[in-house]
């Protein structure tokens, strides 16, 4: 539990801020679901993550670039943010996932993503009709792919072991937890708004 609350309050800071400049707002209850998502993640626990030291692997998650300042429109950061939740959403909605955790925390883990992907989808289709650009394949949004698919070809080098899922369960927290840089990027370029 004492290495939960450290990312318990990452994400809070993740979603405290209701919106960006995107034009729109994401609803109140975003901060809650992304507190519930990770206390579900730690609740999907099966194993010690002392038994899997043989199994760990440093997936490169690009920190630097989502930090870097490389994401400098609300919509490319929330872009960013969007693949990171949907990459997460499909590696969970498999049939091996299913079978590596407890239905009740997955099914709960899945509906909290699915409702926030939701909302960011609101927030990029209305600033996308208040005539902004809509962000491309860029660099980071690439960078969060190429990462997620590193996830899976290690799932699958592992054979799916029961190490293997709860290597990725953490680096999926960490994931999540360090996409704090993106909400906080959102809610920088939210007071600009007003500057000429």
């Amino acid at each position: 539990m004492a290495l939960l609350r450290p990312l318990l309050t990452a994400l809070a800071l993740l979603t405290c801020r209701p919106g960006g400049s995107l034009g729109c707002a994401l609803p109140g209850s975003h901060a809650q679901v992304s507190r519930d998502n990770l206390v579900l993640l730690g609740q999907m626990r099966r194993l010690s993550p002392f038994l899997c030291l043989r199994a760990r692997k440093d997936f490169r998650f690009p920190r630097e670039m989502l930090e870097g300042g490389q994401l400098r429109e609300a919509q490319a950061a929330a872009a960013v943010l969007r693949e990171l939740l949907q990459q997460t959403f499909n590696l969970l909605h498999t049939e091996r996932s299913s079978a590596a955790w407890s239905p009740a925390p997955l099914h709960g883990l899945r509906s909290g993503l699915h409702r926030q992907l939701e909302a960011l989808d609101a927030c990029l289709v209305q600033a996308a009709g208040e005539g902004e650009r809509a962000p491309g394949m860029h660099g980071p949004v690439l960078a969060i792919k190429r990462y997620f698919q590193d996830i899976r070809v290690y799932l699958e080098d592992e054979g799916y072991s029961d190490c293997a899922w709860e290597i990725v369960r953490l680096e999926i927290m960490r994931a999540l937890s360090s996409s704090a840089t993106l909400q906080d990027s959102l809610a920088i370029k939210d007071g600009d708004l007003g500057s000429p």
